[in-house]
């Protein structure tokens, strides 16, 4: 009786550890899963901009508009910003190409470093709702910064007349502003799609299904705001203004951050716990001062949580690896209590043990996914700029705006997304008998073939774009037309939905489940060190290659010789697959017990898919 009761209640209610907008435990019916979850994702969607049965369903669909909401006006806004920015400072603020390029990489290092402080603040101290909140209004402040640098007399790039050098007052506000989004974007990239993500209960097996279809679904809004972003709003900036565009990004942003708050009652919460570095901390510093005290014979005779005093948190099970932490959760001979021993940074739990030992597993995976992120770095900077010096008319009378090419990126990623999560997830599942039907591993490693291929693509376009110049010095590559990019940018656009679909689910589900906001904020924290690495890298490529004859990077794309940098990009990511292959081989997914009450060693694992012994 008492279990059948168990299991009634669990269909009414959702006791993953959440609360509703009142505190109280979720009603499954009415609060999370894509009913809320849509509202995230349309705030995304705008977002995206600047940088780039009956009764049910409607219940459903209303929480998944405010997600959805909230991520498209984001992602509107960014991309609407970020692959027409290398244009701006190139041609209005008359920065050469080197100089220009860094910039764009430094500033999109810095967007996609920021959410590790965001992420951080998110699951320790402010709740992931009021992280978006705060930094959405953060967000739209530095929009509104931005629009009154190009529409304020007296803040413009240049007065009236020849303009051969940017005010300094610009400069300022300029950067100013795009900084400013950069730190709204620190707060509200990494907890609103874990937010979104946690509308999901793991625990139930149609809900965790839905979950697994959530990272992708988000990514097609990601998309679809994008394209709205490298479109509509990179069309007004080059035939009405750039101060008109912002204030279409300022507007839209505004109503998103409304139409968020609207989805509060459909919501599910995750209160924060407090730093969740401590634990892992403890962890390091229970097995040092343990370190010489011999291993137990049973894994089951390493401390956990008595199950009188489980809470609604998930514990992990004991692994074989990294074992010099297991000491952490030897309980001392001596005669202080248990209590006591934990309270002195002398004791641990096993699940917190295998916490840490996820997090130091990360690490490599993390550095290898490191070169496949310089790739993707060049869609938004040398590739528009290539995409600039083409012919992008169209019957001779609509000109093409240069940064709408990368619309082709995200049609890519739209069709990959849509074919696998339509046709591959439900064949694998069949032909494997498993939930995701392959490893987040194994998808991510997909994304990184077709990152390889785009960059021997584009070495081949660029080889060829450079021969039309020589033949035609006056005319250069303007006879060539803009859509010999379209392979490059559709097949990393192909990649990344494998890839970046793959690290943002990978992020998310591997790490501590106190550090889901981090999670996201690992896998932007990748793109943004490749950003950084890919300004490094060209720096370093362009003293060497000038040492040794010419640079590589003149002050024009003609005077320059992107196919060889393009070929060095394809080599080393290459070489690093083979590496990711090796570590992904060895990879020990996150293993967690279920609703059960289970012994430490009753835990097992199957094909990647985290499984636990019911009996």
């Amino acid at each position: 009786m008492e279990h059948k009761q168990k299991e009634v209640d669990e269909k009414k209610w959702v006791y993953d550890s959440s609360v509703d907008h009142k505190g109280r435990p979720p009603l499954r019916a009415s609060t999370g899963v894509w009913k809320a979850s849509l509202f995230i994702i349309v705030y995304m969607i705008a977002a995206q901009l600047y940088q780039k049965r009956e009764v049910v369903i409607v219940m459903k669909m209303t929480k998944l508009v405010t997600n959805l909401a909230i991520e498209f006006s984001e992602r509107l806004s960014y991309f609407g910003i970020a692959t027409s920015l290398i244009l701006y400072l190139s041609k209005v603020m008359h920065e050469d190409l080197k100089s220009a390029a860094k910039s764009v990489n430094y500033w999109s290092g810095v967007t996609t470093m920021m959410p590790l402080l965001g992420g951080f603040l998110a699951d320790a101290y402010l709740g992931r709702f009021s992280t978006v909140l705060i930094s959405s209004i953060v967000y739209l402040l530095g929009l509104i910064l931005l629009t009154m640098s190009r529409v304020v007399p007296s803040l413009r790039p240049c007065g009236p007349g020849a303009c051969l050098e940017t005010r300094k007052v610009h400069e300022v506000v300029f950067f100013l502003a795009i900084y400013l989004i950069s730190i709204g974007t620190g707060g509200h990239k990494p907890a609103l799609e874990s937010f979104g993500a946690d509308q999901f209960d793991d625990d139930h097996s149609e809900e965790r299904k839905k979950k697994m279809s959530y990272f992708n679904w988000w990514n097609f809004g990601l998309c679809s705001g994008l394209l709205l972003g490298v479109t509509v709003i990179v069309y007004v900036q080059d035939h009405v203004s750039w101060g008109a565009a912002d204030i279409i990004l300022c507007v839209v942003m505004a109503i998103t951050i409304v139409v968020f708050c609207v989805g509060r009652p459909f919501y599910r919460y995750r209160k924060p716990m407090g730093s969740p570095l401590t634990p892992l901390l403890q962890v390091l510093v229970a097995a040092i001062a343990k370190r010489k005290l011999p291993y137990p014979s049973n894994p089951s005779q390493l401390y956990e949580v008595p199950a009188a005093e489980k809470t609604l948190d998930r514990l992990l099970c004991h692994t074989d690896k990294l074992k010099f932490l297991d000491k952490a959760a030897i309980i001392g001979d001596n005669e202080d209590s248990v209590e006591k021993q934990r309270s002195s940074w002398r004791l641990a739990t096993v699940t917190n043990v295998e916490e840490m030992k996820l997090i130091l597993n990360m690490i490599p995976i993390w550095l290898g996914c490191l070169p496949f992120g310089i790739c993707v770095a060049q869609a938004s900077t040398f590739f528009i700029k290539q995409g600039a010096t083409m012919n992008r008319k169209i019957d001779n009378d609509f000109l093409i705006p240069a940064a709408s090419i990368f619309s082709l990126a995200a049609l890519g990623m739209i069709a990959s997304v849509t074919i696998y999560e339509k046709i591959l997830v439900p064949v694998l599942r069949r032909a494997t008998g498993t939930e995701r039907g392959i490893k987040i591993l194994q998808r991510i490693g997909i994304g990184m073939v077709f990152s390889m291929l785009a960059m021997i693509v584009a070495a081949l376009v660029e080889k060829k774009r450079l021969g039309v110049v020589e033949k035609n010095p006056k005319t250069g590559s303007m006879s060539m037309s803009v859509f010999w990019l379209a392979p490059q940018f559709v097949i990393i656009g192909i990649g990344d939905g494998f890839s970046l679909v793959g690290l943002q689910e990978y992020f998310y589900d591997q790490v501590p489940d106190s550090m889901r906001s981090l999670g996201i904020a690992f896998y932007l924290s990748v793109i943004g060190a490749a950003n950084f690495l890919s300004s490094l890298t060209i720096t370093v490529v362009d003293n060497i290659t000038e040492k040794h004859g010419k640079s590589w990077f003149g002050k024009d794309l003609n005077t320059s010789r992107l196919d060889k940098f393009y070929w060095l990009l394809a080599i080393m990511n290459m070489l690093n697959l083979w590496v990711y292959v090796i570590l992904a081989r060895r990879y020990s997914y996150k293993n967690v017990q279920r609703r059960a009450a289970v012994a430490v060693a009753d835990c097992f694992k199957e094909d990647g898919v985290t499984l636990t012994s019911m009996a």
